[in-house]
C-alpha cells in the first residue's frame, strides 16, 4: 500500500470514527482525543490532518454528505415499479432518515445553531444535499413539478420523513412511522393521480 493510500485510509478511519462518536456521544461529547482513540490513530497524526475539532467535524460533515447521498442512490436503485412504488419510496426515505447517518447530521445541525463558524460551513453542504434529495424524490415518484402544488407536496414529504427521523432519535418509532408513511403514500398517490 502506498503512502497516499495509507493516508486516505487513515483519514477515512478518522471520519468514520467521528461520525460514530457524534451518534453515540453527541456533538458536545465528541472530542478529537476520543475520535483518534476510536480510529486507532495517534493524536499527532489526527492533529496533522485535522488541527481542531471543527476541522475534523466539518470534514466528517462532507463525508456524511457523501455517505448519505450514496445510501439514498443505492436504495433508490432497488425501488419497485408500478403499484406500491410510492409506498416503497416513502419507506426507503423513512428508513434513511431514521438511520445513524441522519442522527450524526442532526447533532451537527443542533451544534451549528449556536456556532456561527460551523453554520457557515454546514449550511451550503446541507443545502446541496437537500436539493439532491429533493431531485431524487421527484425522479423516484415521477413528479412533474411544473404542475401547481406538486413541488410543495414533495417538500412536505421530505419534511415528514425528517420529522419522523427526529422522533426516532428518542425512541424506536418504526411501527408508528410505518403507519404514517402508509397513509401518506395513499394521500400522495391520490394527489399525484389527480395532477396527471
Amino acid at each position: 500500500m502506498s503512502q497516499t493510500e495509507r493516508t486516505r485510509a487513515m483519514r477515512a478511519r478518522l471520519l468514520e470514527a467521528c461520525v460514530d462518536c457524534l451518534v453515540e456521544h453527541g456533538f458536545a461529547g465528541t472530542t478529537t482525543t476520543l475520535v483518534s482513540q476510536r480510529a486507532g490513530v495517534s493524536r499527532g497524526a489526527q492533529l496533522h490532518h485535522f488541527p481542531t475539532k471543527n476541522d475534523l467535524v466539518l470534514a466528517a460533515v462532507q463525508h456524511l454528505m457523501e455517505v448519505r447521498g450514496a445510501e439514498l442512490r443505492a436504495a433508490a436503485a432497488t425501488m419497485p415499479t408500478g403499484e406500491g412504488r410510492t409506498r416503497a419510496v416513502l419507506h426507503m426515505l423513512g428508513d434513511h432518515f431514521a438511520g445513524p447517518v441522519f442522527t450524526a447530521a442532526l447533532e451537527l445541525w443542533v451544534a451549528a445553531r449556536t456556532d456561527p463558524q460551523l453554520l457557515t460551513e454546514l449550511a451550503p453542504l446541507e443545502n446541496r444535499l437537500g436539493r439532491e434529495t429533493h431531485r431524487l424524490t421527484v425522479d423516484l415518484l415521477g413528479v412533474d413539478e411544473s404542475k401547481p402544488g406538486l413541488r410543495e407536496l414533495v417538500q412536505a414529504t421530505l419534511d415528514l420523513v425528517r420529522g419522523l427521523g427526529l422522533a426516532n432519535t428518542i425512541s424506536d418509532d418504526r411501527r408508528r412511522r410505518s403507519r404514517i408513511l402508509d397513509q401518506w403514500a395513499t394521500t400522495l398517490d391520490a394527489a399525484l393521480q389527480e395532477a396527471r
